[in-house]
């Protein structure tokens, strides 16, 4: 069954704009404390990051939490990855983020985490938006309404969790890194962390002013971390995203690793170490590079739907630990239920410290193949995917590419985009042939 609300990643869209509102965000905390009271329990743990909208979307949430009977601790900025491991922590029955990840601050989403830290199951999220709809939101007695609580330790808790992952053994004393927060969740644990553990942390992106996330800084604009590395001439860089469960890294030369990099980098030490448990899991987006380089060396390769919930899906389908996206959204289940930025970029520190090797040597086997993503803008309804045109277009390109490079096709969830990709080894075949299909689309969308 469709969900209405919940897209892969929660309910997201434009601050004003349905749902996105303060009053969609309380019946939204009422139906999830109803649906929570009736099947284990009711407290709840609130997280947020630094888009002034956060402040409204948690005092409604909390009302509604509050008026179904819930009772809500808040945490106040935080990274999403921290929500998640604190609601374990603290065994709470849900832990909800206020955030819209890396899109600008006039966007922003809530999304729910279960008891164990892991997105809410499907049949959940069905059953919140039922009970919105049905118009059957029942408020509690005055005698049972929930009460709301503010956990000022919350951040200096997650700082010890994330330093644990790197090991008690190890230590990032005399490395000069450049850290950009994307003035987002991770501007006050992320220089803690790394300090902590001995590190020279040079900050940017640390300062949020509630409209400035995202904002040309962060894995999404990592220019300004490679220029700053560069400049600094420090050991390597880390930017995350506004909600700290991405993450990409820039080596000492300025080159950009993204998250296929640093997966590789992770799961080439871990096989060393007879650590791996298995495979790796990555996404229909993951570069054939990254899948070439893991088989040569060994490694078993899977590819899951785009998103990181489908990565987790198959992790726990194979009993497998370690997976991700080539966005810098990494899953190390031996240590956390979700993508975690801060996590992910210490296990490529432990992979450099533990080898005695900068994050270009670890890279050197690592060559990815030129990929060029074009989004394509169709009129409402008109489906690629099943148009013949198209289609053909696809074949003849992938009978060029052999098993030299792939097509992939791939409609947008939340607007008339697809999203049309295509691999190899030469960078302008790749690029005139992915502006061959997109032509294509255009050309039959218009008809």
């Amino acid at each position: 069954m469709k969900r209405k609300y919940f897209g892969t990643d929660g309910v997201r869209g434009r601050v004003g704009q349905f749902p996105i509102t303060p009053e969609f965000a309380l019946k939204l905390g009422m139906a999830a404390g109803q649906v929570l009271s009736t099947h284990q329990g009711g407290r709840v743990i609130i997280g947020k990051d630094t888009r002034l909208s956060g402040y409204m979307l948690e005092a409604a949430l909390e009302s509604g939490f509050s008026a179904a009977g819930i009772s809500s601790v808040m945490l106040g900025p935080m990274p999403t990855p921290a929500v998640a491991y604190l609601t374990r922590a603290f065994r709470a029955d849900l832990g909800v983020v206020i955030s819209a990840s890396h899109n600008p601050y006039f966007d922003n989403g809530i999304k729910f985490f279960s008891a164990a830290g892991t997105k809410l199951p499907d049949e959940l999220e069905l059953e919140i938006e039922k009970l919105i709809d049905s118009g059957e939101l029942k408020m509690a007695t005055s005698a049972e309404f929930g009460r709301a609580f503010r956990q000022n330790d919350a951040p200096g808790r997650y700082v010890e969790f994330c330093k644990s992952t790197l090991g008690t053994q190890l230590s990032l004393q005399g490395l000069n890194i450049v850290l950009d927060c994307a003035n987002g969740a991770t501007y006050h644990v992320a220089p803690l962390v790394f300090k902590e553990l001995g590190a020279n942390v040079i900050a940017i992106g640390d300062k949020p002013n509630g409209v400035n996330i995202n904002d040309e800084v962060g894995s999404t604009h990592p220019d300004a971390l490679t220029a700053r590395v560069l400049s600094e001439k420090a050991d390597l860089g880390i930017a995350f995203d506004g909600d700290g469960d991405r993450v990409m890294m820039v080596d000492s030369r300025g080159r950009l690793l993204d998250g296929d990099a640093i997966l590789y980098i992770i799961a080439c030490d871990r096989r060393e170490r007879h650590k791996l448990d298995g495979g790796v899991v990555g996404t229909l987006m993951s570069n054939l590079g990254l899948e070439t380089a893991l088989r040569q060396r060994g490694i078993d390769f899977e590819r899951s739907a785009v998103g990181d919930r489908y990565v987790m899906e198959r992790l726990l389908e194979r009993g497998w630990k370690l997976g991700g996206e080539n966005s810098g959204h990494i899953i190390c289940l031996d240590y956390v239920t979700t993508g975690d930025g801060i996590v992910s970029a210490l296990q490529a520190l432990k992979a450099c410290l533990r080898q005695d090797k900068d994050l270009a040597e670890l890279t050197a086997d690592l060559h990815m193949f030129p990929q060029e993503l074009i989004n394509v803008r169709t009129k409402s309804g008109f489906d690629a995917t099943a148009d013949e045109a198209v289609q053909a277009a696809v074949r003849e390109v992938e009978q060029i590419l052999g098993d030299k490079g792939r097509v992939l096709l791939r409609k947008s969830g939340t607007e008339p985009v697809v999203r049309v990709m295509v691999e190899g080894e030469e960078r302008g075949f790749v690029h005139n042939q992915a502006q061959h299909i997109a032509n294509v689309i255009i050309e039959r969308s218009e008809e």
